[in-house]
């Protein structure tokens, strides 16, 4: 069951039904069917239904077998939501948070230079001082109220996870425009998030084929398609008088579900005192990222609030930052659609992929250990500046490692693997040198193809025939240029290193032999 696949660092809550039996409504009344009975829950959901939009989305998702493994969409603009750099519902969205329970804020919502809006500073604000106090009306988790009961009912005895829960939770109140509670917090997000989902494969290939990066946007996306899919067959299939085609034509389709996922992977959070409850959480999530942050949102049991605590002081005027995570610069760009500048972020990590060789006559059995503890035969491991995990060091060991050392193949899989607790710092001397080599092989491997991409970036042909389209290839390559830039540094302290301590071990060998022969001459 697909809908498990997205195995992901945060959850959410769903609710999409109540917008499906919303949708229903309307579908009914275009073909002039009578719908069965219904509760009064539904009932509620289909009086609502009458300020559904009619035909404002037009994706054309067909329902023959063939679509269900791959669904071909006529692409068109979300009819919610804003520009990312838009500020035309900012005073909507700050009335109805006061309205609804906000306490007075230090900070307005304005245009900035990083991040294109963000929440700037209206008053001093001192270090250590607690700002926010989101309270948990306004807070959507897996245990917010929908507005169709029936539905989410639906789809939460279907044993759905949080994130397709939250992500169709999103679509469903976001298709009741107006009639939603959280109209204006939805007016308020980005029409298009940033995020990998909207790359195409064309544009991935050509501006991330250096980077690992690439690959974890192709499986990201796949799984979001694989997500939709399920969902379709076997939730939305299942209940056709909750789900007819027509609405999921018009409303619950593949366009729409990229957006709400997009929502999700920039703005979903986890808050520890909450038993690392996930949530959406408006006005916070319009804060930005800043590297040198070290302060996270997470539930206050005395203010009875989502807060977070400052680690430095803002004048009036000043960018208010909070930090994202400890995440590299190609975790920002897969999930947020930004790269910090080259040298500002002190989590970036460069991936490197190690690969068996096929024509190691040992192949087979190291492969077998290595699926043993959940490892392919090809492996990403990250590199920081500071070093590289020792789960590296053993899986070098292992594809360096001689056919007399087959007893030793399980151990080195084990430490290689993030799924044991075995001992990691495993140390074979009389193969360190071959591994070292192995691992610099890699690297130098890997740095040549940002090298080429780099050079090459400089000579890419962007003519299009739309000005608009050329803003966007120029973007997309500079944020790949950014990234390659700072994952090739990396390499390439990576290499120095790993040269480094080769020179030492066979300077060292070399004057161990001297050593040696001169003994041997002496007794001779």
């Amino acid at each position: 069951f697909k809908l498990y696949s997205l195995s992901l660092s945060i959850c959410a809550a769903m609710g999409e039904t109540g917008t499906r039996l919303v949708q229903l409504g309307c579908v009914w009344q275009k073909l002039n069917i009578a719908p069965a009975p219904l509760s009064t829950s539904t009932t509620h959901c289909h009086s609502l239904r009458r300020n559904y939009y009619p035909s404002i989305i037009r994706c054309c998702v067909s329902t023959s077998d063939k679509a269900n493994k791959s669904t071909s969409l006529t692409q068109t603009p979300i009819p919610w939501g804003c520009d990312v750099d838009s500020l035309d519902n900012a005073e909507a969205l700050q009335k109805w948070l006061t309205e609804s329970g906000l306490p007075p804020q230090k900070m307005a919502l304005q245009r900035v230079e990083v991040g294109e809006r963000g929440l700037v500073a209206l008053k001093n604000i001192r270090k250590s001082e607690k700002l926010l106090f989101v309270p948990p009306s306004l807070v959507i988790t897996a245990d917010s109220e929908w507005s169709c009961e029936e539905a989410g009912k639906v789809l939460k005895q279907s044993g759905v996870p949080d994130w397709p829960l939250l992500a169709t939770y999103l679509i469903s109140e976001a298709s009741l425009m107006k009639s939603s509670r959280w109209s204006n917090y939805i007016s308020a997000l980005p029409r298009q998030p940033y995020s990998l989902l909207y790359w195409t494969p064309a544009e991935l290939d050509r501006y991330l084929e250096a980077s690992q990066i690439r690959r974890r946007a192709i499986e990201r996306i796949n799984d979001v398609n694989g997500t939709y899919n399920d969902l379709r067959s076997r939730i939305f299939g299942k209940y056709p008088d909750l789900f007819p085609d027509e609405v999921l034509h018009e409303v619950f389709n593949m366009e729409t579900f990229k957006w709400s996922f997009g929502i999700l992977f920039s703005r979903l959070v986890r808050l520890p005192s909450m038993d690392g409850k996930v949530a959406l959480v408006p006005w916070a999530d319009m804060l930005n990222h800043n590297c040198e942050v070290e302060t996270f949102l997470d539930y206050d049991a005395a203010s009875k609030g989502v807060v977070f605590t400052t680690d430095r002081s803002y004048q009036p005027g000043e960018q208010v930052f909070i930090s994202y995570g400890r995440k590299s610069n190609g975790e920002l760009l897969l999930s947020y659609g930004f790269v910090p500048k080259e040298g500002t972020n002190p989590s970036d990590s460069a991936e490197l992929l190690l690969s068996l060789n096929k024509s190691d006559k040992c192949y087979k059995e190291k492969m077998e250990a290595l699926k043993k503890y959940g490892l392919s035969t090809s492996h990403c491991f990250p590199l920081r500046v500071t070093g590289w995990p020792l789960e590296l060091m053993a899986y070098a060991y292992l594809a360096a490692s001689p056919a007399d050392m087959i007893g030793q193949y399980e151990e080195m899989a084990a430490a290689a693997s993030n799924i044991t607790t075995v001992k990691k710092d495993i140390r074979y001397p009389e193969i360190e040198e071959q591994a070292l080599q192995y691992i610099l092989n890699s690297c130098e491997s890997s740095i040549s193809k940002y090298s080429k991409f780099l050079q090459a970036s400089g000579t890419m042909d962007l003519d299009v025939t739309s000005p608009k389209q050329l803003n966007r290839k120029l973007f997309l390559k500079q944020l790949a240029v950014d990234l390659c830039t700072s994952e090739q540094r990396i390499l390439f302290r990576t290499q120095y290193v790993l040269r480094r301590r080769l020179r030492d071990i066979r300077s060292g060998e070399l004057r161990a032999l001297r050593l040696f022969d001169g003994f041997r001459k002496l007794f001779k």
